[in-house]
């Protein structure tokens, strides 16, 4: 089969990886890739939201499967216009999608189905929200309705720091559109975890759970970012809470998704916090997680083509997953600057004795130069993977491979994975 991918991030570098090694498959294309992916793959500089122009280059190179990897093309309906020209397209709908495209849809969607999640509000007016805002407890949660690049959600300790936020958001547009309606709700403490699941209306085949690192300091401190690093498996946390997680909010969601006339299909994410209440839900996304996707599929041992076209064919609840006991670690190498601004088009050294070390190395933010050489090209630029017969062997081999790696300015949390080794 001729699959194209459709991203540039490395979430869609380790989804080439993982349909490359499918003996079903014989060429893959990516749209528009980077400097990593076009070792595996034919890389077509046509940006995730030129639908007509990467439906056109499905068709005048047979593409016979599309995967979708990020969420704003999925928000915007990238899945039905392919579907409209019989081009085989995998991920959720645009109507199905918006569980990840609005947070109030999503909030609103668990509150009606009594899905575990936190108490929260919903507004659209500055004024109001900023009354309810001084009336609540800290710390405080205040999310931007719509997409933002995973970075619109502020864990407010103060009063002061949530007013900004709110003010950001619904005054100072800093997200747009996104920022115009806002979710306020309670802050949850305990745990995260992530469970990734392949859905095909009710049917749900859960991923191994993985965690993520949000702030881009150690210890958890500094700004939010789209993820600093993740680990799967976590030997600290009870399987029964997973298995709760998937039966009590996965499941569920599924389910109501089919009863509001959404069927979901595709990669459903969820954003979980284990709490002394049990696992309520932060957030859904309507895609893989980057970075969960870089160590949850180097796990994953069953053919990653036949999951999707069971899926496609109405077969995934036919199908046993396999995964492997192995642990994989995650560093995110960033630039020097990220969330905030940050320079491009800095040589990177060392990824060929990285590779040699047995690491994986995604790229999430690269780019070629003129003269043929790999340089930075984004905030988030590597995710660095370790693998091992447990966390303390895949995090030791995950730094060891970043140690080899350089350009100016980089840096890692040095901290990643190290909740599951206490």
């Amino acid at each position: 089969m001729r699959i194209m991918v459709i991203g540039g991030g490395g979430r869609e570098h380790a989804i080439v990886w993982a349909l490359n090694k499918s003996e079903k498959v014989s060429k893959i294309f990516c749209a528009p890739g980077n400097a990593g992916i076009a070792e595996l793959a034919e890389c077509a500089p046509i940006p995730v939201n030129r639908f007509d122009e990467l439906m056109q280059f499905a068709c005048d190179n047979a593409v016979d499967l599309v995967f979708v990897g990020p969420d704003d093309p999925l928000a915007d309906g990238i899945v039905d216009a392919f579907e409209a020209r019989n081009i085989p397209v995998y991920g959720p709908r645009k109507n199905a999608a918006e569980i990840e495209g609005s947070k109030i849809f999503m909030k609103n969607l668990l509150k009606k189905y009594e899905i575990p999640t936190a108490k929260y509000e919903t507004f659209t007016e500055y004024e109001t929200a900023l009354a309810y805002l001084r009336e609540q407890e800290l710390p405080i949660v205040v999310k931007a309705d719509g997409l933002a690049a995973g970075k619109g959600v502020t864990v407010a300790a103060t009063l002061e720091e949530a007013e900004e936020a709110l003010h950001g958001m619904m005054v100072g547009k800093v997200f747009g559109e996104s920022g115009g309606r806002v979710v306020i709700e309670e802050f949850l403490s305990g745990q995260e975890m992530s469970i990734l699941a392949f859905v095909d209306g009710e049917t749900v085949r859960a991923m191994v759970p993985a965690q993520d690192h949000k702030p881009v300091y150690d210890n958890d401190k500094g700004p939010n970012t789209g993820g600093m690093g993740t680990y799967s498996p976590l030997p600290h946390i009870d399987p029964a809470i997973v298995e709760e997680s998937i039966e009590n909010i996965i499941k569920p969601t599924a389910k109501a998704m089919v009863s509001e006339g959404r069927p979901f299909r595709g990669v459903l994410f969820a954003g979980l916090m284990i709490t002394k209440d049990g696992p309520k839900t932060i957030e859904f996304n309507a895609r893989m997680g980057d970075p969960e996707t870089q160590v949850v599929l180097p796990r994953l041992k069953t053919d990653l083509l036949d999951i999707v076209l069971a899926s496609m064919n109405g077969r995934l609840d036919q199908l046993e997953i396999e995964w492997s006991e192995e642990a994989a670690v995650c560093v995110i190498a960033a630039s020097e600057g990220y969330p905030a601004a940050y320079p491009k088009g800095l040589p990177i050294s060392g990824l060929e004795a990285a590779k040699a070390q047995g690491a994986l190395v995604f790229h999430a933010g690269t780019a070629l130069s003129a003269e043929g050489e790999i340089v930075t090209n984004g905030g988030r630029v590597l995710g660095i993977v370790g693998r091992g017969s447990n966390i303390a062997e895949a995090r030791a081999k995950a730094y060891e491979a970043a140690a080899a790696i350089h350009f100016d300015g980089m840096h890692c949390r040095t901290d990643i994975a190290a909740k599951a080794l206490k």
